[in-house]
């Protein structure tokens, strides 16, 4: 049994932006048809033997310096023991894709990460879904300035004719969070719970709004609910098979998937929570799907993640004014450098996401100025100190190989 309270809500809630604010941080339809997963899997592992061949793009002094950061901030997170791994991905253009376990992926028989371990991505899954709502745009089925009052999805949302799809997607709307209800944390969560998305928007909207649309930023994942809702009410389908049909089987994302159980698909990295020892426990397969859901629910590996960051930071999953819908990012707080757009992070010149849940951290970004990919999948859900483990990590990784691009880094104090 999981239980989760509010002053442990960071246990489900995927989020990437919420820091302090003294840190700073073409339409393509892609219309080839579908591979199966198997012959997916077996192209991707064609590719990784052709890059082999290939120069890598991090030197040893690099790769040093890179494995010293990572064991130095899984043990700085950690507890008693350090955090049990984390998995590092970085691609350069012209270069062999830079794949590095530090850790293990599995406690209990010690084994080591591999290319193709699937990961819980969590808040990841919100970039998906601000995908499809933009395709959904582009066959002007909506508009991301509609009012959600537009679209019943059968809760009462106070104050629905002055908020917006946009504000929605920017964590503008100042919706009360869903997962810090007094309902949620008198939960005791198992793995067969069955709860639905607009018991949790009920919960939430029956508090009082933070602030008035479009005025701050917060992050709340209701917000996220309430957008797979919608995507729900105009496909007539479920927010899973429209990102599967939509995103995962167009661009051929062959080990990403939207789940429907507590199950991982193998292969795939533990993921672990604090044991009442000081030790760590496997929590990889305790949280039922609908309690993240649109706001987090999803799974995939490295090389997908590779692929899919590049793929919605360039816009080439909508169109391009669609795009320029995505990417209007705005200050999370007064002086901060680190902004945030439709379901996207941007800072240092760096723009993807960051998503938590119990057993794993992960950080997922793309600089188009250099064309370079990074990503740190952490098997525990570290989030404090902010910025979180995953960020660190990246943070710590882009010094080395981008130190022109620093991403998560503090803003220097004024002398």
């Amino acid at each position: 049994m999981l239980t989760i309270r509010s002053t442990n809500c960071a246990l489900i809630t995927a989020i990437a932006f919420q820091f302090n604010a003294n840190l700073i941080f073409p339409f393509s339809a892609i219309a080839a048809p579908a591979p199966s997963q198997a012959d997916a899997i077996e192209k991707r592992g064609d590719e990784s033997a052709a890059s082999a061949k290939i120069a890598p793009g991090i030197t040893p002094a690099q790769e040093q310096a890179i494995v010293d950061a990572a064991k130095k901030q899984l043990k700085a997170f950690g507890g008693k023991e350090p955090i049990p791994g984390v998995y590092i991905g970085i691609y350069m253009p012209g270069k062999a894709p830079y794949l590095k376990g530090v850790g293990v992926a599995d406690l209990k028989n010690k084994k080591p990460f591999e290319e193709l371990d699937r990961f819980r991505i969590g808040s990841n899954t919100k970039t998906f879904v601000v995908s499809v709502l933009l395709q959904l745009q582009d066959e002007h089925l909506l508009k991301v300035d509609d009012p959600i009052s537009k679209y019943d999805i059968g809760v009462k949302i106070p104050n629905a004719k002055n908020i917006t799809i946009r504000q929605l997607a920017e964590m503008r709307s100042g919706l009360f969070e869903a997962y810090d209800t007094k309902e949620f944390n008198a939960l005791k969560i198992k793995p067969t719970t069955n709860l639905s998305a607009n018991k949790l928007i009920d919960w939430a909207v029956a508090h009082k709004a933070l602030f008035a649309p479009g005025t701050k930023y917060n992050y709340s994942n209701t917000n996220y609910l309430i957008l797979g809702r919608i995507i729900e009410l105009i496909t007539h389908d479920t927010v899973g098979n429209q990102i599967r049909k939509r995103l995962i089987d167009k661009l051929g994302l062959s080990a990403t998937t939207f789940p429907e159980t507590v199950a991982m698909p193998k292969p795939y990295a533990h993921g672990y929570g604090p044991a009442k020892n000081g030790s760590w426990e496997d929590v990889s397969e305790t949280l039922p799907p609908c309690i993240t859901w649109a706001a987090g629910n999803m799974i995939s590996d490295i090389p997908d993640m590779a692929r899919w960051v590049k793929a919605y930071v360039t816009g080439t999953t909508n169109s391009a004014d669609s795009q320029k819908d995505r990417l209007k990012c705005l200050p999370i707080a007064p002086g901060s450098t680190m902004t945030f757009g439709m379901g996207i992070g941007h800072h240092a010149g760096w723009y993807g996401y960051t998503g938590g849940l119990p057993g794993y951290h992960t950080a997922a970004y793309y600089l188009p100025e250099k064309d370079i990919t990074m990503i740190a999948f952490v098997t525990a859900q570290k989030e404090k100190p902010a910025p979180g483990a995953a960020n660190v990590i990246v943070r710590e990784i882009s010094r080395i190989i981008t130190p022109d691009h620093v991403i998560f880094a503090p803003i220097p104090k004024p002398h």
